[in-house]
């Protein structure tokens, strides 16, 4: 290695990084200064001076030799990271950061003399099994709800019930109350955020709203008025209200009730366009039995990948937990998008940074289990074939010349990998471990487990959104 060389020198740190320390000779320090001035003479414009003609020490005066050397830094900086990358097949997970900052390089660069810096970055952590096979999970075994087909006829009764209004007689249970209303926390006659309406159709039913909300408007007769003394239950969906004592001011303004159509042959055609009321059944309870089954599989995937995710032993690099995070606000966004929300006024720094904070221990979680996945595939060798991904992509062939939007195939097909490869490391984690399932001690509705997450993260993210718009005000305010 002559003098004229780059000098590498690698150094493991803590959570799966790596500090590089580089030694750049003079002659690259020098040269990349050399062509930073030049450059700049091509483009610069000094009265006198023609373009690509200014002298050197003309231009150091009038541009300044601390930004032409900040300029000239920068390139080595860049060119040295890459050549050192490359010498030392290092795949980083991030851009480098450079600890002792870069004005404190600058203020030491001199580009007679050689330069030592050190630069860090992630880099892919080292994956490795406690053990794969013989992992226990136990599941809760659950039976399907035949009750839940009545409750699905029942929905569907209600969507095409006709809304008629109630006149004569005070609201009860099953009525829809139009009502306003105006809350304020008990003790300091705070507005609640959210605890008001100028006109509200509440279904009065029992579990809507906080406990006593629904059962102090049963009995009202329309234009009446009444103050409830209620209290918001300890386990509240928003934080700042949970255990609060409150007042709610309530005007009944008008009372109406749902007409529900027939359960006959006519209601079957119209809800479901079915001949039958007993064809329409059958079509429910095949539908939501198929959506039980895909219930259960998932809980026991999740499990099963659980169990897998504790055998990991690894040391996880921040940037992987920050891109994770990155994808669930940008998933966020784009679930607040489809319900017609502006994102761009919605999602302010303030928001992104609080959505950041509150989602990363489940990114953190959702990292862990992917490397956990990974690390199955290596150490089992377990692979997707090209023949494979070819096979289930002519199965969307149709669906991908139709699109209304061109679709990146390469994405498509990453994606479609992906999805084989984890159904394969599930069906191997399945024959190789013990699966026990407990007796159910309680009914519990059948509900797509996807869509019950999706629904709770939603409404985890309105309320962390909702808090930082709030923190934000008053930040302005003072």
């Amino acid at each position: 290695m002559t003098k004229d060389s780059l000098i590498v020198q690698t150094k493991p740190l803590p959570q799966s990084r790596v500090a590089i320390e580089l030694e750049i000779p003079a002659s690259s320090c020098k040269s990349s200064l050399d062509e930073t001035i030049n450059k700049i003479s091509k483009t610069a414009t000094i009265p006198g001076f023609r373009s690509g003609k200014i002298p050197k020490q003309i231009l150091i005066q009038r541009i300044g030799l601390t930004q032409l050397y900040a300029s000239a830094l920068e390139k080595i900086i860049e060119k040295s990271w890459n050549e050192a990358l490359k010498k030392e097949s290092i795949e980083p997970l991030c851009e480098p950061e450079l600890p002792e900052g870069f004005e404190s390089l600058l203020k030491k660069f001199d580009p007679s003399k050689s330069l030592k810096l050190t630069l860090e970055t992630d880099v892919a952590p080292k994956l490795k099994l406690k053990k794969t096979k013989g992992l226990k999970v136990s599941i809760q075994k659950n039976k399907f709800n035949p009750k839940s087909i009545d409750e699905e006829i029942e929905k569907s009764r209600k969507q095409l019930a006709n809304i008629v209004p109630v006149t004569g007689r005070a609201a009860k249970l099953g009525d829809i109350a139009v009502v306003s209303f105006e809350g304020i926390y008990k003790h300091s006659k705070e507005k609640i955020e959210g605890g008001s309406s100028e006109s509200m159709d509440l279904e009065l039913e029992k579990n809507k709203m906080i406990p006593g909300f629904v059962e102090g408007i049963v009995g009202m007769k329309i234009d009446a008025s009444k103050k409830l003394n209620l209290k918001f239950p300890d386990d509240y969906a928003h934080e700042d209200s949970r255990g609060k004592e409150a007042i709610f001011e309530i005007t009944l303004k008008d009372l109406k009730i749902r007409e529900l159509p027939d359960l006959d042959d006519s209601f079957a055609k119209q809800s479901a366009n079915k001949e039958t009321l007993k064809e329409l059944k059958k079509d429910i309870e095949t539908r939501l039995k198929e959506n039980f089954k895909e219930n259960q599989k998932n809980i026991k995937n999740d499990a099963l990948i659980d169990a897998l995710a504790k055998e990991l032993d690894v040391e996880i690099p921040k940037s992987l937990i920050d891109n994770e995070v990155r994808n669930n606000i940008e998933q966020t966004a784009q679930r607040f998008a489809q319900q017609g929300m502006d994102i761009k006024s919605t999602f302010t720094p303030e928001v992104i940074k609080s959505l950041a904070e509150s989602s990363r221990p489940q990114a953190e979680e959702n990292v862990i289990k992917n490397l956990a996945l990974k690390a199955l595939s290596e150490s089992e060798n377990i692979t997707v074939a090209e023949k494979e991904i070819d096979s289930k992509i002519e199965e969307f062939k149709y669906e991908i010349e139709k699109s209304p939007n061109k679709i990146d195939i390469e994405k498509f097909r990453n994606a479609i990998q992906s999805d084989l490869l984890t159904e394969k490391l599930i069906s191997w984690l399945e024959e190789n471990s013990q699966v026990v399932e407990k007796t159910e001690k309680k009914e519990k509705p059948e509900k797509s487990e996807k869509i019950t997450k999706e629904k709770k993260s939603t409404a985890k993210s309105k309320e962390v959104i909702s808090k930082a718009k709030k923190k934000s005000t008053k930040s302005k305010e003072k």
